[in-house]
């Protein structure tokens, strides 16, 4: 199984940004967390980081040309405005994507409710930390699976 995890702006500062909200544990470890749950899993993984939509957008249209099974994406402040992202989560249907927050979207600012890439996902994991990539991974692998 081969699965990209796209992370969006600011995501990188993790750790640094509102460790009360975010957690304390840094991008580089949340980066090393996911590597080796995959490895465990004999998942193939690819984790990429960028504070620009573009290149969100290209790596999502890049998983439909590498034949990726799966996305697992933290669309950061994306997540509110990026009519772009969902269309291009759409746009390679039917590969399978579950969107990941680290805090409870739903209980925080009003305008963080609405998530568009989320209307392309078959799931959202929001409020677990950076457990909920690993969540994501898992609802993957099962959706996959056909279970």
């Amino acid at each position: 199984m081969k699965l990209l995890v796209l992370n969006g702006p600011n995501i990188n500062m993790i750790g640094i940004r509102e460790p009360d909200i975010y957690g304390k544990r840094d991008y580089p470890a949340i980066v090393k967390k996911i590597e080796d749950y995959a490895a465990e899993r004999n998942i193939e993984i690819r984790i990429l980081q960028s504070n620009h939509e573009g290149d969100l957008v290209d790596w999502i249209q890049e998983a439909y040309f590498e034949k990726y099974d799966g996305i697992v994406m933290n669309p950061g402040a994306y997540t509110h405005t990026s009519v772009a992202i969902l269309d291009a989560l759409k746009a390679i249907a039917p590969i399978p994507c579950v969107e990941v927050h680290l805090s409870d979207i739903s209980q925080r600012e009003s305008f963080r409710h609405i998530s568009y890439p989320a209307m392309a996902c078959i799931a959202q994991i929001a409020g677990y930390g950076d457990d909920g990539y690993l969540m994501a991974i898992d609802t993957l692998v099962k959706h996959l699976s056909g279970n």
